[in-house]
């Protein structure tokens, strides 16, 4: 079964379309980080392969679900504080081949975890936020940083503008907050015709299934943390 962590505070319409596909574990946490981040997956658990490591701060009923739902995880060393760069410890991106993130601030077991991956520094510590790992080691990013970075290794990876992108308290959000992506396909917290790079993201996703999980403007909602069994 397809698991899916996921803020609880999303549309209705959102959290009933990702029911049809698995399970879900929805994350609400209160006074740990500052309000406009408190329900993100991406900011209190970072996945790699399909393990989970979690800020030890996490709240002990979402440990106990993980648990219950039969999720491998592991708590950090690194608790969560209300102030950036102590909110952005987990929010690092992990793949196959790359570990993606600033150095300065990521939690150290991260770095163990992901030893034999290919390190690239880079100055958003927000990287998970700003970043989607797509199969194949592609990427799309609304960060101009870690879109230099990526290109400087070579690597195939797509810039967007992240206007109009949502998130309360801030002008805007950023992409990869609004996306999981599960083998070939891309589940998006809002629509792409409600997005002023909606082309460019559909031409480059051209190979991968694209399921808008709802017809407004794309959410930033702390990324689609998805775990399962290809």
């Amino acid at each position: 079964m397809i698991q899916f962590i996921t803020n609880k505070t999303i549309p209705n319409s959102v959290l009933e379309n990702l029911s049809t596909y698995g399970q879900l574990i929805l994350l609400e946490t209160k006074e740990i980080v500052y309000p406009a981040i408190s329900n993100h997956p991406d900011i209190f658990c970072c996945l790699v392969d399909e393990k989970l490591i979690v800020a030890p701060n996490l709240p002990e009923t979402i440990k106990q679900q993980l648990a219950d739902s039969g999720i491998n995880f592991r708590e950090g060393i690194k608790k969560l504080e209300d102030k950036y760069p102590n909110t952005a410890i987990y929010n690092v991106a992990i793949t196959d081949s790359f570990l993606i993130g600033n150095q300065n601030v990521m939690d150290e077991s991260l770095l163990d975890l992901a030893s034999t991956r290919k390190f690239i520094q880079v100055n958003q510590a927000y990287t998970r936020c700003n970043l989607l790992p797509l199969p194949g080691e592609r990427f799309i990013t609304s960060d101009g940083g870690i879109y230099k970075q990526l290109k400087n290794n070579n690597l195939d990876v797509l810039f967007v503008n992240p206007e109009g992108i949502v998130l309360k308290g801030f002008k805007n959000g950023f992409f990869g907050g609004c996306c999981g992506v599960y083998g070939n396909t891309v589940f998006i917290a809002g629509s792409l015709n409600n997005f002023l790079e909606g082309e460019n993201v559909r031409g480059f996703l051209s190979d991968m299934k694209i399921v808008e999980l709802y017809n407004g403007p794309l959410l930033d909602v702390g990324s689609i943390l998805i775990i399962g069994h290809k």
